[in-house]
């Protein structure tokens, strides 16, 4: 097989809509940050979530992180509870606003926040500091929900507002209902490797018109009404392009498409690696949860053994590894305290010299130097997976041929 098989694509529909959309900006001449696409864009986005929302676009998911804890009322010193298990657009939009995540670790079925270790990390920090958290930030790893309902109940016994992180989980449900829409507010993601792109972008759900309102406010500079312009808070530019918006808009008439096929490949995926021994795929822990597997991953055996194994970190990765593109730092050492297992870099290595890009699943976030001195409230489980994970092909332009050709190379590399 020549072509390369790339962890997770856009894809754009098949009659053209977002060049047409696009096209309509560009002849309009409406090329700024805001405009027709952008407001139909979000109506198609309140449409699609539901529950009487209302939605900002936004240039980005972080943007979306950042204005969701402003609106919260996050300022310096204060703390936030955030899922150390997910990529680190989570937390950083934390430490902006010069407040300090405190990271919670995953329970082992849906890889997402351990409620118990949430109470726990609650009670202790409010214990420790004389105050409570400022909001807490629930992930949809991969697509997979997390168990809000007990997150909620620990939420709302301590009156803290949840903001769920939904970058990775568009359309994913719980329940029958749309992530994004449970917490006070929701965030999306809308990256050139998401369910949905607009290239670059996001957006974040809202409750009411009121706080739709005061995000917009935020988003647009935090401009006043006056002829002029006039600042009486500080404000960001983060609403999102009017040209990026159309190819939004085209993407939402094949959302429901693109969760049915990346479901389809999961159950593909399910069934080929049944006969291989030592290699579990992350499903979903019960029928109430509903994702979109935005990506499928699988676990390897500590035990197995793969080619080349023995050579795994002896030589520094070259190039854009792990969506690390543009990266200009080199490494200061071949390994760190805390690495995926040698037959886990020896396989993401066999398949990409088989054209086929794989990722170890996401580092901790309590595990990088940079939030080395932040609270963690752990139990082991994110590190176990993150030593045995891998992230395999799953986007729209992923054929049920590419997957066959996937699972053959996996069963190869074993020896």
């Amino acid at each position: 097989m020549d072509k390369r098989i790339y962890l997770c694509l856009a894809h754009m529909s098949d009659d053209n809509m977002e060049q047409k959309y696009v096209k309509e900006a560009f002849d309009t001449n409406w090329v700024v940050p805001l405009g027709p696409n952008v407001n139909g864009f979000e109506k198609d986005l309140e449409g699609f979530v539901g529950q009487g929302k209302r939605v900002v676009a936004l240039s980005s998911g972080t943007a979306a992180v950042h204005l969701a804890l402003i609106a919260c009322g996050v300022q310096p010193g204060d703390e936030v509870l955030v899922q150390s298990f997910t990529f680190c657009a989570s937390s950083n939009p934390i430490t902006y606003l010069g407040a300090t995540p405190v990271f919670i670790d995953s329970e082992p079925h849906s890889w997402n926040m351990d409620p118990v270790l949430l109470e726990k990390a609650i009670i202790d920090r409010m214990e420790l500091t004389g105050r409570k958290p400022k909001a807490i930030i629930p992930v949809a790893l991969y697509g997979m929900p997390y168990d809000i309902q007990s997150i909620m109940e620990i939420a709302k016994r301590y009156d803290i507002p949840i903001i769920e992180d939904a970058a990775e989980g568009f359309g994913s449900k719980i329940g029958g209902q749309v992530l994004g829409t449970f917490g006070r507010y929701g965030v999306l993601s809308f990256n050139g490797n998401k369910m949905i792109t607009t290239s670059g972008g996001g957006a974040l759900v809202c409750p009411d018109e009121a706080t739709w309102k005061e995000i917009m406010y935020y988003a647009t500079q935090a401009r006043e009404a006056y002829p002029y312009y006039q600042h009486e808070h500080i404000g960001y530019n983060y609403r999102m392009s009017n040209v990026c918006a159309g190819i939004g808009r085209g993407q939402m008439t094949v959302a429901e498409e693109h969760i049915a096929h990346h479901r389809r490949l999961y159950e593909l995926y399910t069934e080929l690696f049944q006969s291989v021994d030592g290699i579990t795929v992350h499903g979903e822990p019960n029928k109430s949860y509903e994702s979109n597997f935005w990506l499928n991953t699988i676990l390897l055996d500590s035990e197995l053994k793969v080619q080349g194994q023995e050579k795994a970190y002896q030589t520094s990765v070259q190039g854009a590894v792990g969506g690390a593109a543009g990266v200009v730092h080199q490494n200061s050492a071949l390994h760190t305290d805390c690495e995926p297992n040698t037959n886990v870099e020896a396989m993401r290595v066999f398949l990409d010299a088989k054209n086929i890009e794989a990722r170890p699943l996401w580092k901790p976030m309590h595990k990088q130097p940079v939030f080395k001195n932040c609270p963690a409230y752990t139990n082991g489980v994110s590190e176990s997976l993150f030593k045995q994970g891998l992230c395999l092909p799953s986007g729209p332009c992923v054929s049920e041929e590419d997957v066959r050709y996937i699972v053959q190379s996996i069963q190869e590399a074993l020896i």
